[in-house]
């Protein structure tokens, strides 16, 4: 039989291969030639783990108890009325949970994840956002970990940490499939921004932490959606939980400006202003409260609202946080297209009340 080069060549490169292959699938023969840790490497790669986003935020988590007192036939007692979690803001004591957890509770009892007990006094209440901010006496208290500036990303790993249904600490794990959601609270919900996302929040997991793949703090735990779908939950994002802390340490309560009025951000070409054409764009009124301040300052359906006190307004969003940040009794001018002619008006703002 006649064998060229090219013939003894492919045999040997077909025996390698072959040889190449029994080495690796025979354990064994790759401890004994010293290629256990090469072909380990290859063959298992490294699990994806969150156990030090874990570490970093599980310390920071409290469990909540509000308490009332009852009366029946035996006498007076006390029950727990709700349960809840909460986070620890500061290293003294300082907890953020939700407004929902501690409303009209008698006493409030804090649990900490090292075993010890504490009653809790409330700072400050802000039902707009569903917040509350509470303080226990004590010191030296693993705060979570927070980056001033932090803001959610849809897309990004995010693990809820909280007590639900009273079973002990519970993180679950999802991805954020929204951010700035609205329509979501039963009053104000025109306020307030939300973090959507399919990591599970249940009955007793509100008021915890949801924090990122480094431990960061990105919000607080607050709602599952209505009409019982299916793995969709929200969050209060971290600038606003931060935002209101702030302001309940400062004043204990959250005070926000009101006008009074609904719309929607337009950006038209062709618009006559001035009987001139150009391109404008601002808030057009949609309906506006007859007994508010917009009402009272002159402001009326229809009306286009390009600017206050000189600043452009691009999103109905602007305007409303403009307004809450003001405060009451404060004059704005408002600049306005109506029937093709730029007003002026000055406004005085007035205070959101519950139900405005």
């Amino acid at each position: 039989m006649n064998f060229t080069i090219k013939h003894i060549f492919n045999a040997i490169a077909y025996g390698l291969a072959l040889a190449l292959l029994v080495i690796i699938l025979t354990p064994s023969l790759r401890e004994k030639m010293g290629l256990t840790k090469f072909t380990d490497n290859v063959i298992r790669p490294e699990a994806m783990s969150f156990a030090f986003a874990v570490k970093q935020a599980a310390p920071s988590v409290v469990n909540v108890y509000s308490v009332v007192n009852t009366r029946n036939t035996v006498g007076q007692h006390q029950e727990l009325n709700d349960l809840g979690s909460g986070v620890l803001m500061t290293s003294n004591g300082h907890i953020l949970t939700n407004y929902h957890v501690v409303d009209n509770a008698e006493l409030i009892m804090v649990l900490l994840q090292d075993g010890r007990q504490f009653s809790a006094e409330v700072i400050g209440l802000d039902q707009v956002t569903d917040l509350a901010l509470l303080k226990i006496d004590a010191n030296n208290l693993p705060a979570i970990p927070q980056e001033p500036g932090l803001e959610a990303q849809v897309g990004d790993i995010v693990l809820a940490i909280g007590n639900p249904l009273n079973l002990g600490q519970t993180i679950t794990q999802g991805i954020i499939s929204a951010t700035e959601k609205k329509g979501l609270a039963n009053n104000q919900s025109s306020h307030t921004d939300y973090i959507q996302m399919d990591a599970a929040i249940n009955l007793g997991s509100s008021g915890g932490a949801l924090v990122n793949s480094r431990g960061m703090l990105v919000g607080i735990n607050t709602a599952k959606a209505q009409r019982d779908i299916q793995g969709i939950f929200f969050a209060i994002p971290y600038k606003l939980a931060k935002h209101i802390t702030d302001r309940l340490l400062a004043d204990g309560e959250v005070t926000r400006g009101y006008l009074g009025l609904d719309g929607s951000a337009i950006n038209q070409a062709g618009v006559a202003v001035r009987s001139s054409v150009e391109s404008i764009a601002g808030i057009k009124i949609t309906n506006v409260d007859p007994f508010g301040p917009a009402w009272k300052g002159g402001l009326r359906s229809g009306d286009i609202m390009l600017a206050i006190n000189g600043k452009q307004l691009v999103s109905f969003q602007e305007l409303l946080t403009i307004i809450e940040n003001t405060k009451p009794g404060a004059y704005i001018q408002i600049s306005l297209s109506r029937d093709r002619e730029i007003i002026n008006k000055d406004v005085q703002v007035g205070k959101l009340e519950i139900g405005n």
